[in-house]
């Protein structure tokens, strides 16, 4: 019997995605507000369509792709607008305020884990649907439950979008793996990327916005 992940999770997360965008301050978005939300509507429209059809296989690479280029795109932008502050900073450094940056930097940094955690579960061991029905393929990540006594593990484990979120935010905050090991070569570029935007962020935006509250 085939059996569907439930998508509530990633739904709460793309929620406070939107939140985290909409508190961004209008100096530093590149994009309108109405265009961000209506990314995140498709997004969650994917995953509702997919749970009503039942997890067809159809729907499901339909919602797939879409998650794909939505979490991509959100790089993207999270990506431009670093560079942008950055510029920015270093070119009219009076312009900011470091409140304006300290909201900035909060922004990017939860974009930036958010939108790798949701790259990690769509596409470790070939995906939700895949994992769940026991039909994975090769694995991208070692969690440490797969090497821990089976009485320290709950049975029928599988990795869970909190796993992957405890993965990103990992990621994001020691630079580097932690618990969970990378095993392929597209896992290992994805932690990288993820671990320097998260570091130009702390270091040069936070840091100061920091310098400038203090």
């Amino acid at each position: 019997m085939f059996r569907f992940e439930l998508r509530w999770p990633l739904v709460i997360q793309v929620l406070i995605l939107i939140f985290v965008l909409a508190s961004l301050p209008d100096r530093t978005k590149l994009l309108p507000h109405w265009f961000s939300f209506s990314v995140a509507a498709l997004l969650v429209l994917s995953m509702v369509s997919t749970r009503v059809s039942g997890g067809h296989p159809r729907w499901l690479r339909i919602e797939s792709a879409i998650t794909m280029a939505c979490c991509a795109w959100a790089e993207i932008v999270n990506l431009g607008t670093l560079v942008y502050v950055i510029r920015e900073l270093l070119s009219r450094p009076e312009q900011f305020t470091g409140r304006h940056l300290l909201t900035s930097s909060v922004s990017l940094w939860v974009t930036n884990v958010i939108a790798f955690s949701i790259i990690y579960w769509s596409i470790d061991r070939g995906g939700p649907e895949a994992r769940i029905n026991r039909q994975e393929r090769r694995a991208d990540w070692l969690f440490p439950h797969e090497s821990a006594p089976p009485k320290d593990v709950a049975p029928n484990w599988r990795p869970m979008p909190v796993d992957y979120l405890f993965l990103s935010f990992c990621t994001a905050t020691a630079f580097s793996p932690t618990d969970v090991l990378p095993l392929t070569g597209r896992a290992k570029i994805l932690m990288m990327i993820e671990s320097s935007v998260s570091l130009v962020t702390l270091v040069i935006v936070a840091a100061r916005a920091i310098n400038i509250l203090v």
